[in-house]
């Protein structure tokens, strides 16, 4: 049986998955290794990351790669999400968690990111699903794609991430005032508008959501309504109820409501807004909690599950 591997290095942490499995099958865990980033908190106002923030990423990926049991383990593809891909001193991070760690990090691009999170969103669903909507809210971007079959029509990447939203619209520990959240609503709405041919849930399509802010929410909206199965599934009503509790309370309440980690706290009032202007602005009255992503759909590739047409000229980095 095929083995594959990844090392993904986002925001909150550098997490090295190895899997195996073959067509047609599920894709099986052989090892996993964690290690916790806080890059957030050490970016400057234009994105670039600070010299502890890169040192923690050296730090991270070197205990990933020696957790690793290189001997018996396939090669590992490390990438890096938007939190590095969109950093001013990008190239300057790559080449020296590369000089110190022996690890290229590389860099996909929002629409390559967006690509890979439909493949695994398809695979995920099962043969017999018609139409797709997928919708992804990173740190610094948000991924749409859609399609009817295992490559995506469409695929789309915004400058509207969770992270992006809190620092250029939600600074400071507070709770905002009505007139800025109408401000932030707004931006998300006409940005959502000014993209050609947005995709729409038509009638008959799944919408699966594949990020842990969209499933941070649901499990909110279950807990409030004291249905816990419930968070496989994200109603829009839920939604605003949620973003409307969220906004009421400061960030370091957040972080103690349920379902929302202490350490994606600060953002998740603005994940909320954008997950809220996302359903609105596809008519998606409800979506469906994917656990696969990005990372999936590497390592189904990298497996032959599906078939991959790639075209790896659209790694950069």
């Amino acid at each position: 049986m095929r083995q594959a591997g990844v090392l993904d290095v986002g925001c909150h942490s550098a997490l090295l998955t190895v899997v195996q499995g073959r067509p047609g099958a599920v894709l099986e865990p052989v090892f996993s290794r964690k290690v916790r980033l806080r890059l957030h908190e050490t970016l400057d106002h234009k994105g670039r990351l600070d010299q502890a923030g890169v040192h923690s990423v050296e730090r991270a990926v070197a205990e990933a790669v020696a957790a690793n049991p290189r001997q018996r383990g396939p090669e590992v593809f490390a990438f890096a999400t938007s939190v590095i891909r969109d950093a001013p001193n990008r190239d300057a991070i790559i080449a020296r968690v590369a000089r110190t760690t022996g690890t290229r990090l590389r860099v996909l691009t929002g629409e390559e990111e967006a690509r890979l999170a439909y493949v695994a969103a398809r695979q995920w669903a099962g043969p017999t699903t018609g139409p797709l909507l997928v919708l992804d809210i990173g740190g610094g971007t948000v991924e749409i794609a859609s399609g009817t079959g295992d490559q995506p029509d469409r695929v789309y990447s915004l400058p509207l991430g969770a992270r992006r939203i809190t620092r250029d619209w939600l600074p400071g520990n507070t709770t905002p005032s009505p007139r800025r959240l109408a401000e932030i609503r707004k931006h998300l709405r006409q940005s959502l508008e000014a993209v050609p041919d947005l995709p729409r849930a038509d009638p008959g399509a799944r919408v699966l959501a594949c990020s842990k802010t969209f499933e941070q929410l649901a499990r909110l909206a279950a807990a409030r309504g004291k249905a816990p199965r419930a968070a496989r599934q994200l109603a829009l009503p839920q939604l605003r109820a949620s973003a409307a509790l969220l906004a009421g309370a400061k960030p370091s309440r957040r972080g103690k409501l349920p379902g929302i980690s202490r350490h994606r706290a600060e953002q998740s009032l603005a994940g909320a807004l954008i997950a809220q202007a996302l359903m609105e602005a596809c008519g998606a009255k409800r979506v469906e909690i994917c656990p696969w992503s990005t990372r999936e759909g590497l390592l189904l590739e990298r497996l032959g599950v599906p078939h991959s047409t790639t075209d790896r000229s659209r790694l950069a980095g």
